[in-house]
């Protein structure tokens, strides 16, 4: 048998056949709620792929991290977190130009799977009207664990870390996102048109 990559063995006819999940998110950056979703999901299923959506964004206020850095840090805090590697593969996957086109494109981007795993509306709905078996995520106390709020927080010079995996923080940092976070947030700069 030949393995592709940590692509998942889906087992003989004689055996249970694999329950493949897809957890979509853009993690911008990856939280401890992130963290929880991807537990869920593999407590639902035996694979996971982790669909690192919006890949082609990045140096934007909502989307500051590229594909890169954000595949980096879901694997730097899954690593660190005792979740086994075997059990799922990051897949950068870009936005279709229309919404009805996305989920075929996916399709072709990304192995077979059986379950999606998402909490966003628009990525529910779009599974549900292919087919596909749909489930929400429970919440980790959602104000406090979302992308925008870790965010907002690093903009506020607030407490940021504690809401991401201690790995995470340590990327955020390499990478200068602290910095880009802040530039990329600010409403304006301030100067002279000189005219």
């Amino acid at each position: 048998m030949r393995a592709v990559l940590n692509s998942p063995d889906r087992g003989s006819e004689n055996q249970n056949p694999m329950r493949i999940g897809l957890l979509v998110g853009r993690f911008q950056p990856f939280h401890l709620g992130h963290l929880e979703a991807v537990k869920y999901a593999l407590d639902q299923s035996d694979y996971v792929y982790i669909v690192i959506g919006s890949a082609q964004r990045s140096h934007e206020r909502d989307n500051p991290f590229t594909a890169g850095e954000r595949i980096a840090m879901v694997k730097s805090a899954l690593d660190g977190n005792g979740v086994d590697p075997s059990k799922w593969m990051a897949m950068p996957i870009p936005d279709a130009d229309s919404h009805s086109l996305w989920v075929s494109t996916l399709k072709s981007m990304v192995p077979k799977f059986d379950i999606v795993f998402t909490n966003d509306a628009l990525t529910f709905l779009l599974f549900k009207e292919e087919g596909i078996e749909v489930r929400a995520v429970p919440y980790l106390e959602r104000s406090k664990y979302s992308a925008s709020n870790v965010r907002s927080r690093i903009l506020e010079r607030k407490d940021w870390e504690g809401l991401v995996p201690p790995q995470v923080a340590k990327l955020v940092k390499k990478y200068g996102g602290v910095e880009r976070v802040r530039a990329l947030m600010r409403k304006d700069l301030t100067g002279v048109v000189n005219g």
